[in-house]
């Protein structure tokens, strides 16, 4: 029904931001993806839309890109997955890792985010094989990463980066280092 929201941006109040479209006002639920890419309060946003009707509310959510809303679209298709729980998957965790994770199969990535058990795991990976992993094309294999970069990024998440920020972290590396100096880098880059 609502497709796409284009206004000012009113409020933030994570997940949920308030959107002025010509003097209505209008409630998005958003994931901290999106959320981190909004303009500041008072500037022009436009978000592509889900709008979901339940029998108690009608809820908005918003989306960045298009890619973001196909994933939840996938999500919420899942017996057992319902918006809030697709929502908190596209928030801990980038629709690209998501893809790669359903790809190799590494139920390990999608329970490290809040709310999500090994059964709902192992059903997000069955579910959207196919779905969401076929997306990376060509692109997945220049997406993957070494088993060093893969130790590298698990050390700094359990140091308590989040995914993003380990992420981001490994693409200033260079490709072939090892553990143990990949790690000091990271931090010190993490530390600016």
């Amino acid at each position: 029904m609502i497709g796409k929201l284009t206004g000012i941006l009113l409020e933030k109040n994570p997940p949920q931001i308030l959107v002025d479209c010509h003097g209505v006002g209008y409630e998005v639920d958003v994931p901290m993806s999106t959320f981190y890419n909004l303009p500041a309060s008072g500037e022009k946003v436009a978000l592509l839309t889900h709008f979901v009707v339940r029998e108690d509310a009608q809820i908005l959510y918003g989306f960045g890109t298009a890619a973001e809303r196909e994933a939840f679209r996938q999500l919420i298709k899942i017996s057992g997955v319902g918006p809030r729980t697709a929502l908190s998957v596209l928030s801990g965790m980038s629709v690209a890792d998501l893809a790669q994770a359903v790809s190799a199969q590494e139920s390990g990535r999608i329970i490290k985010v809040p709310g999500i058990g090994k059964k709902t795991a192992e059903r997000l990976l069955l579910e959207l094989k196919g779905k969401l992993g076929a997306d990376l094309g060509p692109a997945g294999g220049a997406a993957t990463h070494s088993d060093a970069q893969n130790d590298i990024q698990q050390a700094l998440m359990a140091l308590g980066y989040s995914d993003k920020d380990a992420t981001a972290a490994l693409k200033a590396l260079p490709k072939d280092v090892g553990v143990s100096d990949g790690i000091k880098l990271a931090l010190k880059a993490l530390a600016k």
